[in-house]
């Protein structure tokens, strides 16, 4: 068995933001390796957020953010099994990087399903027509179109875009993570950004 030192404990729990038990426990799963102990730490997180998937989120928390400068400010809704949760720190910092990816990254949507469906016909035509100027077939339109939406969620969803803290991760998945610690289904209910002059 491989032994594993209290700073490779360390380095795992400052990359996750886990507890030092189940950073240990993932590394001696691993037996030392940190990018698979990191992955088999989301997977858990991910298995946990499965599980929890039918439980009611009828506690929470609105957290308010405002940019230095005072010309950007945020609102989210967080939602989670327990005002006990709620209140712990691993759900008030989701909520406050989750305002500030808000801030900087500026999504339109929560998720696709939100998505303005004019919004969305709009954005197919111009690429459509893209791609008709680019002389590609019809069979072949239909197909990059795919693609194409799918980039669009991530420019324009909030769950779908990368992770502004961390850019492996989607905020979805850094949702889940938080899941992982907390043993609780946690939901991005709403948000609202404002901006002056716009």
């Amino acid at each position: 068995m491989t032994k594993i030192g209290v700073d490779l404990i360390q380095k795992l729990r400052n990359m996750t933001g886990l507890g030092m038990m189940d950073c240990k426990k993932a590394l001696v799963e691993t037996e030392g390796d940190v990018e698979k102990a990191v992955d088999l730490l989301r997977k858990k997180g991910a298995a946990v957020a499965a599980k929890r998937g039918d439980k009611e989120t009828k506690a929470g928390l609105v957290y308010a953010y405002i940019h230095p400068g005072s010309q950007v400010g945020v609102m989210v809704e967080i939602n989670c099994e327990t005002d006990f949760v709620a209140r712990t720190e691993d759900v008030q910092e989701l909520a406050k990087d989750l305002c500030m990816h808000i801030a900087a990254i500026k999504p339109l949507y929560l998720e696709p399903s939100d998505m303005d469906p004019k919004f969305l016909e709009h954005e197919k035509e111009i690429f459509t027509d893209q791609l008709k100027e680019a002389g590609k077939p019809e069979g072949v339109i239909a197909k990059i179109l795919v693609g194409k939406v799918q980039k669009l969620y991530k420019d324009v969803c909030l769950i779908e875009q990368p992770f502004v803290k961390n850019d492996k991760l989607t905020v979805a998945q850094k949702v889940e993570e938080v899941i992982g610690k907390v043993g609780e289904k946690i939901k991005i209910k709403k948000f609202a950004r404002f901006e002056v002059g716009l």
